[in-house]
């Protein structure tokens, strides 16, 4: 299930990213890739351990805590810290899977990644290519998304970034372990929340059928969250 959130920051808030993030020192992102993935990665990442990273990656974390669409789509356990990327002059990513397990910066514990998140903070006409692909049951996804909008995929999936060719494409990327581990049971919750959702507005909170259809959606949650 690949599922796109628009407007996690505002233009304010992108803009206010940028101009911290387009003079901060960038680094060779091979350093941080795998073994396998190091010679199909070239980007430049944001120092991890770098203030600038921590507290733009915080004010992120908030937003979200804060964004329904996000917390329906993804039943957050736990979230490895947003990290920052820029591609230009070429810059490309190929085709890998995210590594399974990664250790939270500065502990001992391990988090198992379900979900893949790539938060745009470029607009789309300012670069050529930096495409996200990602490979899925239908087919390739292609993704570019307006400066601020996020989307969430499954870290199962194979996926690329395509070759920049102009501009810069910055972004920010992060994991979620999901209180729920079964993509499909997710994809369940997700699509029966989102119905709630959009009946609640136009039925009477004690309606028995909003009431049944909320019990149902707790029941499952309850029968499928591993905590």
């Amino acid at each position: 299930m690949l599922i796109t959130i628009d407007k996690v920051l505002t233009k304010e808030q992108v803009l206010q990213f940028r101009e911290q993030l387009d003079a901060a020192p960038w680094q060779d992102g091979a350093a941080t890739a795998g073994t396998l993935a190091r010679s199909a990665k070239r980007n430049l990442q944001l120092d991890d351990e770098s203030a600038l990273c921590t507290q733009l990656g915080q004010q992120i974390l908030r937003i979200l805590a804060q964004t329904p669409r996000f917390i329906s789509a993804a039943l957050p356990r736990a979230i490895y810290p947003p990290k920052f990327n820029r591609y230009t002059d070429g810059g490309t990513y190929g085709a890998h899977v995210d590594s399974s397990l990664m250790f939270l910066p500065g502990s001992h514990q391990q988090i198992r990644t379900d979900l893949s998140a790539t938060l745009f903070l470029a607009e789309p006409d300012d670069y050529d290519g930096g495409e996200l692909e990602v490979e899925g049951p239908f087919g390739v996804q292609e993704i570019k998304l307006e400066a601020g909008d996020m989307v969430l995929y499954p870290s199962t999936s194979l996926h690329r970034v395509t070759p920049v060719t102009r501009g810069a494409r910055v972004a920010s990327f992060f994991w979620i372990e999901s209180l729920v581990p079964d993509e499909g049971e997710r994809s369940l919750l997700f699509d029966l929340d989102q119905t709630v959702q959009q009946l609640t507005p136009s039925m009477a909170p004690d309606d028995p059928r909003l009431v049944q259809l909320t019990g149902i959606y707790h029941n499952l949650v309850r029968r499928w969250a591993r905590t």
